[in-house]
């Protein structure tokens, strides 16, 4: 694969707080500040004076809505990865991807060569994106069965939150 055209990969920790909240803090230098609410939706601000969203959705997508209406779609890939603004980045959350199945595709066995099943959308109509909430609320409740989509497989979370690590993808996106 030509390098040029793998994704930017921004490494990530996440400390719970005192307060209940998360300090994200991002190896590029940018920290957010992470608040979850009861629906399950994260409400974050950074140190660049940025604020919003982040919404699960079915079909391991993340719908990021900036305060000032920008909207951006990632989608969780596994291990601790999210891929963004269509595949040109991918954030990588250090526990998941520290051992394991993580630690190898680190070093190098993927995710170099996104494939279009694995990239978000640059958008979604309404319409779509309640469809898809609809779908995320049913894996919710267990209608689903089985945890693992689209062959990507249990993804190792650790959930900043409780400390704790399981195969729920929806504890971390990011």
């Amino acid at each position: 694969m030509d390098m040029a055209k793998r994704p930017r990969e921004i490494a990530y920790t996440d400390e719970l707080l005192a307060d209940g909240t998360v300090h994200r803090r991002y190896d590029e230098g940018r920290s957010e500040w992470r608040t979850r609410a009861p629906d399950g939706s994260v409400r974050w601000r950074d140190d660049r004076g940025g604020s919003g969203t982040d919404e699960p959705l079915g079909d391991r997508l993340v719908k990021r809505t900036h305060d000032e209406g920008r909207v951006e779609y990632g989608r969780d890939i596994g291990y601790g990865r999210t891929v963004w603004d269509g595949g040109a980045r991918v954030t990588v959350n250090r526990a998941a991807a520290a051992t394991g199945p993580g630690a190898r595709l680190r070093a190098g066995r993927g995710p170099g060569a996104l494939g279009p099943g694995l990239l978000p959308p640059t958008r979604l109509t309404p319409d779509e994106e309640e469809r898809l909430r609809r779908k995320y609320r049913a894996e919710e409740r267990g209608e689903r069965g089985e945890r693992g989509v689209g062959g990507v497989g249990a993804v190792l979370v650790v959930d900043a939150w409780t400390g704790t690590s399981d195969a729920d993808w929806s504890e971390d996106f990011g």
